[in-house]
């Protein structure tokens, strides 16, 4: 079923819009869930060092729970941008 009923949204070009968007949506979420497991992870074992080593890991600990957070949010863009292609949105500012 195509996302747009118009006109425009019938026969192949209609047909393309539904595999694309199916596609676009289930890597779209691969990504996202994949992205906000690391980003967990990262500040689960970054508190973990931190509660373990005291202010003297307290560096390290917040570091690699930066760092993994950054890659949560960049997965986040990825996912975002990957589920617009399969709609067929160009150039959509989302935040």
């Amino acid at each position: 079923m195509p996302i747009n009923t118009s006109s425009s949204d019938e026969g192949v070009t209609g047909a393309a819009k539904f595999v694309t968007s199916a596609v676009g949506n289930t890597v779209g979420g691969l990504t996202r869930t994949v992205g906000g497991v690391a980003g967990a992870a990262g500040r689960g074992i970054g508190d973990t060092i931190t509660g373990a080593t005291g202010s003297l890991g307290k560096p390290v600990g917040d570091g690699l729970a930066n760092a993994l957070t950054g890659v949560e949010n960049g997965a986040c863009k990825v996912a975002r941008g990957v589920e617009d292609a399969g709609q067929w949105k160009s150039g959509a500012k989302r935040i």
